[in-house]
């Protein structure tokens, strides 16, 4: 379910909203290091900027989701949606997956500019990427038929590593984190309204696996549970 088997094209074909958001992110990401003012003055009207939400500038609750500044910050957070992003657009299906992936990003914003002074910025995508797990939490614990045991465990493992080491990072928008948690979990029975198992879908009819394929099988698991858990400490203590 969060391991990747498919091909770069094959990818782009079964998960066309996760690629166009990570490629919202690169593009963005290019465009912020190019040393011209008129780029920077742009990208300055574009962060999570409290005092200028307050003014009136309301489109800053939504253009931050889309913005990082470091390469760290980009390549953990868009891998994390390329891990954790595909089965929840399978689930839910395109246009609901956006907007849900958009409405959590939005309320960690909106939590954010209440609860942080008026001089705070921020941005990126982790209360949207947060907003997914309340999603899944929703199903591990509403719709018990959607996914198997070793997956629930393995989000719930992540969820709590993720909301630990969140409050060890200065640097850390917590609000961000929790809220963004918490409006995925409030607004995931208003997307996820019946129990649909996920199917990873294929394009070959796979033969009964041997007793040395099966090993193979729970190494190769093995080694993506453990990369995950290193993808949630990299996302938590992003550099930049």
């Amino acid at each position: 379910m969060f391991t990747r088997r498919e091909s770069f094209r094959t990818f782009l074909q079964l998960y066309p909203v996760v690629s166009i958001l990570v490629c919202i992110h690169i593009l963005f990401w290019l465009l912020v290091q190019l040393p011209i003012p008129a780029v920077q003055i742009f990208f300055s009207l574009l962060d999570g900027y409290n005092a200028g939400i307050a003014s009136g500038e309301y489109w800053r609750l939504v253009t931050p989701i889309f913005l990082h500044v470091s390469f760290g910050h980009l390549f953990f957070n868009s891998l994390s949606l390329i891990l954790f992003a595909p089965a929840l657009e399978k689930m839910l299906n395109r246009p609901k997956f956006i907007l849900f992936y958009l409405c959590t990003g939005i309320i960690a914003d909106i939590a954010t500019f209440l609860f942080e002074p008026s001089n705070y910025s921020h941005i990126g995508a982790s209360g949207a990427i947060f907003g997914l797990f309340g999603a899944y939490l929703f199903i591990v614990y509403f719709r018990r038929g959607t996914i198997d045991q070793a997956n629930s465990q393995l989000i719930i493992s992540i969820l709590v590593i993720g909301l630990i080491m969140t409050f060890f990072n200065p640097n850390i928008n917590i609000v961000a984190h929790i809220f963004g948690l918490i409006g995925g979990l409030a607004i995931a029975p208003l997307f996820i309204r019946k129990q649909q198992q996920f199917v990873h879908q294929t394009y070959y009819t796979p033969s009964p696996p041997s007793r040395g394929t099966l090993k193979k099988l729970k190494l190769y698991h093995a080694f993506w549970i453990i990369f995950i858990l290193l993808i949630v400490i990299g996302l938590i203590f992003r550099f930049g």
